[in-house]
């Protein structure tokens, strides 16, 4: 019998358009013969939709909402129902069957509403089995801010930084400008804390340049990490796949160019070459990489050993993907931070392994099934007579 896969994508983010590309990606990848694929769309508006013509990246250019169907998430035990939003029973008693009935579902969303712990939390409470890392790893991974004090605390190597709340920047931009200077010097990265794909995040070189910047990241968000630019840099990125105690990490990758001041921006992630088609081929897939990535062999072993203790101490879940920032120079590296649904799954370091994206998919859903197993044999109820109590102190008054 076949697992009923949701796979969701899309939402209330500025990284829609991303998140549909990976979304379609996995829904087209997952094997037909183990899995009722539903795609499950959610619009910028956030409203839900269900039906097969979302499996056709060009059907989102020209989006006509009457060849899908818009549809309300309830829970059924411990799956995902999917009814008509606007299905009025003509009976009281009866109930219209749900136009899905879901095993198991795979978010592919990017950003705020989805990759941050909300759509999670849903799904925690519904108990229903979900392959992204949890609340807490999901809530942190999105969150640039916490996510360093986490991993500063935890000991990992990360660039200084500072932040700035966007409430702080409208009331006093001199005293923001003062901290930020007093505590790095430039060229400064400054970032919206919750948002990814590089949207939002601009070089500052000089304060004319950070003034250009804050005003940047304002737009997206009202928390912002401000932090030290490095020169002469190098990403690596390194994915991890797993849950609990068993983890393991991918090959590396080096994306762009070696030796690039330039920011890997949003253009440079998404629109360098890919094309779509009904699989959505682009995606973080389509940039232009070194895989493994060309540094050393002990250098590499460092990085994956780290992969590894990011991905526990953030309490991580199916697979992720951790970027990590080079001093070329110097040759210092840096943690820079958690993907925790990354783009394209990162089903490209996988497959350099041996692994499969289809086989991908299903190591997310068995540990998604083990999570769901753990997660229940933990005690949600505790007996005690504080109720009792709380009457007769109120009958005796």
């Amino acid at each position: 019998m076949k697992t009923n896969l949701a796979v969701i994508f899309g939402s209330r983010t500025c990284e829609h358009d991303v998140s549909i590309i990976s979304g379609l990606q996995a829904a087209h990848a997952a094997d037909t013969s183990r899995y009722q694929v539903t795609p499950v769309y959610i619009g910028r508006d956030g409203v839900w939709y269900t039906g097969q013509a979302l499996m056709d990246i060009a059907f989102y250019t020209h989006f006509d909402a009457s060849k899908v169907t818009r549809v309300r998430p309830e829970a059924e035990g411990n799956r995902l129902a999917l009814y008509k939003a606007d299905h009025q029973s003509l009976f009281r008693l009866g109930k219209a069957a749900p136009e899905a009935l879901c095993d198991v579902v795979l978010p592919v969303m990017h950003g705020l509403n989805g990759e941050d712990g909300t759509l999670q939390g849903m799904l925690e409470l519904w108990n229903i089995p979900y392959t992204s890392s949890g609340v807490l790893g999901s809530s942190v991974g999105m969150d640039k801010i916490a996510m360093k004090q986490l991993f500063r605390g935890c000991g990992f190597p990360v660039l200084p930084d500072t932040w700035a709340d966007r409430a702080d920047w409208e009331r006093d931009r001199d005293a923001v400008i003062a901290r930020v200077e007093a505590a790095l010097p430039y060229p400064v990265y400054v970032k919206p804390s919750n948002l990814g794909s590089s949207i939002g995040i601009s070089r500052a070189n000089d304060r004319q340049g950070l003034i250009h910047a804050m005003d940047v990241a304002c737009a997206y968000d009202r928390r912002i990490l401000i932090e030290k630019g490095v020169t002469h840099i190098s990403e690596v990125n390194c994915s991890v796949l797993g849950y609990a105690g068993e983890a393991q990490a991918s090959v590396l990758e080096m994306p762009g160019r070696v030796e690039d001041a330039d920011l890997l921006d949003f253009n440079k992630k998404y629109l360098s070459g890919g094309k779509g088609g009904k699989g959505a081929k682009g995606g973080m897939s389509s940039l232009a990489r070194r895989i493994p990535a060309p540094i050393s062999d002990d250098l590499t072993k460092k990085i994956q050993d780290m992969s590894l203790k990011v991905f526990r101490a953030c309490d991580c879940k199916g697979v992720v993907r951790i970027d990590y920032i080079l001093d070329t120079q110097s040759g210092e590296w840096f943690v820079g931070e958690i993907n925790t649904i990354p783009g394209s799954l990162a089903f490209y370091l996988w497959e350099a392994t041996g692994l499969r994206f289809s086989g991908l998919i299903d190591k997310m859903v068995e540990y998604a099934l083990s999570a769901h197993r753990e997660k229940n044999k933990s005690q949600y109820s505790f007996q005690s007579d504080i109720l009792t109590r709380q009457v007769k102190g109120a009958k005796t008054r």
